[in-house]
């Protein structure tokens, strides 16, 4: 319980700053000092959050348990992502920065968080290679679909609302599908089974409970300072605030929910690790990116009409927001296929790392097309060399059993 107290204690500053904020009408100006208290309430809050859907899983149905734990479970994306939906609406200049933090943070999960997985287990049992777990069926799935509308909406050049609830609607399929699945490995942090194994189901009820009251209030009271304070500093410091926002706010808040699954790789227990982060982009390629246009249609009706040059209904996209989508769904594509063959392996994992760094450092439009063409060929010729891959694609995609490689744990 120390563990808890500690991360609640460290939510508390940028709490009292809010609750200040609120009463008194005084706001802190100085910008690092806001970026680095609200950074560190959203990685505590996020922290947390983990913690807390771990317990929440072993005294809920499962059914309700993933619905429930995906929706808390990546809430400071949310937060800080929404928050920039919502100042689109009555400024479109923020716009591009709810898009950047979305596909930083979808990019991230993939390139780094999946990759380090298959890293970490090889440096600890010297195996190149590990099952997935064949309950990741429909996370699988959910991805293909949703990776599928990614690709159309930048045809339109904007994120519609009727995009949003067919992404919703893959989303919850999924969750009505993953719930028919047992997981063939699913563990629990040593701390968390502790507490398990320590306190009554009444006990625990209460102190999730007021974990994820808690974690919601620290992480709405961090949103708006952690967004504005990236952009200020960008300013600051002369660094363009679509790349602080692209890779440094996904760094906060997905920092706690890759430390986790990394620790299931270092146990030897890459499947429980691998299936954590496949979760988590199904929820934010699919929640994150639904509730866009629906936050900024909320905020464009509340505010009234702000622009002639942009409507109530989708969310509009410029040239490099569009590049950003398109390059984020091909990678998204390209690692889905890779996992069809429910096998995963260092070579594999080397190539999605080595992909996504090569682009990190070379920005620019001809370099964000030019590798989101590379990944749809590699996810063609992928699919085209591996049987096993075709078998388990037509599987999936036609919700039949899937095969799984025989690489022994």
């Amino acid at each position: 319980m120390s563990r808890i107290f500690l991360f609640a204690s460290l939510c508390l500053p940028q709490l009292i700053i809010k609750i200040i904020g609120l009463t008194t009408g005084w706001h802190w100006h100085d910008p690092f000092g806001a970026t680095v208290l609200s950074g560190l309430a959203v990685i505590s809050a996020a922290t947390m959050l983990a913690w807390a859907s771990e317990l929440a899983e072993e005294d809920i149905s499962q059914g309700l348990a993933l619905a429930f734990v995906a929706l808390v479970a990546v809430l400071p994306e949310y937060a800080v992502d929404l928050y920039f939906a919502w100042n689109a609406g009555r400024d479109l200049s923020y716009a591009p920065y709810a898009v950047a933090n979305m596909t930083g943070a979808n990019r991230m999960l993939i390139g780094v968080g999946w990759s380090a997985i298959a890293f970490i287990y090889y440096w600890r049992s010297g195996k190149k290679s590990f099952t997935v777990d064949r309950g990741q069926a429909p996370a699988i799935w959910a991805l293909i679909v949703a990776t599928t509308i990614s690709f159309i909406i930048p045809m339109f050049g904007q994120i519609g609302i009727f995009a949003g609830l067919l992404l919703f609607a893959v989303f919850f399929l999924y969750i009505r599908e993953a719930a028919q699945h047992d997981s063939e490995e699913k563990l629990a942090e040593p701390f968390i089974e502790g507490i398990i194994h320590r306190y009554s189901p009444q006990q625990r009820r209460v102190l999730y409970i007021g974990l994820f009251v808690y974690c919601a209030l620290a992480i709405l009271a961090s949103a708006e300072s952690f967004a504005e304070g990236l952009l200020a500093l960008g300013k600051q410091w002369g660094i363009e605030e679509f790349l602080l926002v692209q890779w440094l706010a996904p760094l906060a808040s997905e920092a706690p929910e890759l430390l986790v699954a990394l620790m299931f790789a270092w146990r030897l227990h890459p499947r429980a690790g691998l299936g954590t982060l496949i979760s988590s982009k199904v929820n934010q390629w699919t929640l994150l990116v639904g509730m866009l246009p629906m936050a900024y249609a909320l905020s464009y009706w509340w505010h009234g009409t702000v622009s002639d040059q942009a409507g109530p209904w989708a969310m509009p996209l410029d040239a490099r927001q569009t590049e950003e989508l398109f390059l984020t769904s091909a990678q998204s594509l390209f690692a889905t296929i890779v996992f069809c063959n429910f096998n995963f392996s260092l070579s594999e994992a080397g190539m999605l790392f080595g992909l996504f760094i090569v682009q990190l450092f070379l920005p620019g439009t001809t370099v964000r097309l030019g590798f989101g063409v590379f990944y749809l060929a590699l996810a063609i010729f992928w699919i085209v060399k591996d049987p096993s891959t075709r078998r388990n694609l037509k599987a999936v995609l036609l919700k039949r059993e899937p095969e799984a490689e025989k690489v022994p744990l």
